[in-house]
């Protein structure tokens, strides 16, 4: 985190054919949120513009500028990314949205690698229409990991209620039993321990480990891998100083609200996580790529084709992931301001940070 008294936050427009404008206008027509941070929106004022305008928002005030060293601090920034006027087609998607959404999610991420802004809130995109040769993923995750060169990293959906990560994310249901393995239940356990120490300020995180199977596997009746995979892995955790426990039968867990009683779960799937979360986050919860060098949060909806331009998306979502990002890059400095003290360091090394 930057040396400001407030952090600079960069936002990405997502695909202009969405809700992501939507959002982002109505979290920031709210001029409180600037005294959280600075945002700098990557897109184009003509764009923000037409959306403005459809939501009838003719107070909400903005600074634009070329570049990120000319953004005014305190105040909604736009950076003019490119000069051409692209023809907003709302609730269609076409490539048009696609191509839009990818310049501004490229032009954030030099900024964010450069150190130029502080963190990063990326708006919905389609993963169909975005997809291209600069883009060859299943969404923002990938890409992300892939420009901060590691493949160690997390999905984790967050929320007040319960924090959810991924061991596999977007892959066919009929591949996700191959790509559950030991090693990767450890390395996804591990990140979210690390995380949840220094991003969220838990020094003993308590983990919850899902099981594959219908009731866990149901003691090999109803396959083998909670047996063969996820067991012998939570027994490696305990020399690595990593409070997990489980495996779960998914639909008991979440059913008997035991999230409560954990910091995170490690679900193995996408729907078995995404689906309690959403179904009892909605409206509060954040996407957050966990293990990255740098902080990116995101809302946890779609674009939202068919509500586009009526006026009716709800932005606490969006909110929500601002707030986090700025928690975060809060807790990290507080961790790494606690770890740079000599006898604090010895502790946490004692216990296994």
């Amino acid at each position: 985190m930057s040396d400001r008294n407030k952090p600079i936050i960069g936002i990405t427009l997502g695909d202009f054919n969405g809700i992501g404008p939507e959002v982002i206008l109505k979290t920031f027509s709210d001029n409180r949120m600037m005294e959280f941070c600075t945002p700098v929106l990557y897109g184009s004022s003509k764009i923000i513009n037409y959306h403005r305008k459809i939501l009838n928002l003719g107070n909400f005030t903005f600074a634009q500028s070329r570049a990120i060293d000319r953004i005014q601090l305190n105040t909604f920034n736009i950076v003019n990314i490119w000069e051409d006027d692209p023809m907003v087609q709302l609730g269609v998607s076409n490539e048009t949205g696609g191509k839009y959404a990818f310049l501004s999610i490229q032009a954030a991420v030099n900024d964010l690698k450069e150190k130029k802004i502080d963190a990063l809130v990326t708006a919905p995109i389609n993963k169909k229409n975005i997809h291209s040769e600069n883009f060859q993923f299943a969404g923002h995750t990938g890409y992300l990991a892939q420009q901060a060169g590691t493949e160690n990293y997390c999905m984790m959906m967050c929320s007040n209620e319960m924090r959810v990560g991924l061991v596999t994310e977007h892959i066919p249901v009929s591949e996700i039993a191959q790509h559950i393995t030991k090693e990767k239940i450890l390395k996804k356990l591990q990140i979210l321990k690390k995380s949840l120490t220094e991003d969220f300020g838990i020094d003993k995180p308590k983990i919850a480990v899902l099981g594959l199977n219908p009731h866990a596997g149901d003691d090999g009746l109803v396959g083998k891998e909670e047996i063969d995979i996820i067991r012998p892995a939570l027994a490696e955790t305990k020399g690595k100083n990593i409070f997990a426990l489980g495996p779960y039968p998914a639909d008991g867990f979440f059913g008997s609200a035991s999230y409560k009683k954990f910091d995170a779960i490690l679900a193995m799937y996408h729907d078995q996580g995404l689906v309690p979360f959403k179904a009892l986050c909605f409206d509060s919860g954040v996407n957050y790529t966990a293990g990255l060098p740098f902080v990116r949060t995101s809302p946890d909806h779609g674009v939202g084709y068919d509500i586009a331009g009526k006026n009716i998306a709800r932005e606490d979502s969006f909110r929500s992931a601002v707030y986090l990002a700025v928690d975060i890059l809060r807790n990290r400095s507080e961790y790494g301001e606690r770890t740079s003290n000599p006898l604090k360091k010895a502790e946490l090394a004692k216990e296994g940070h």
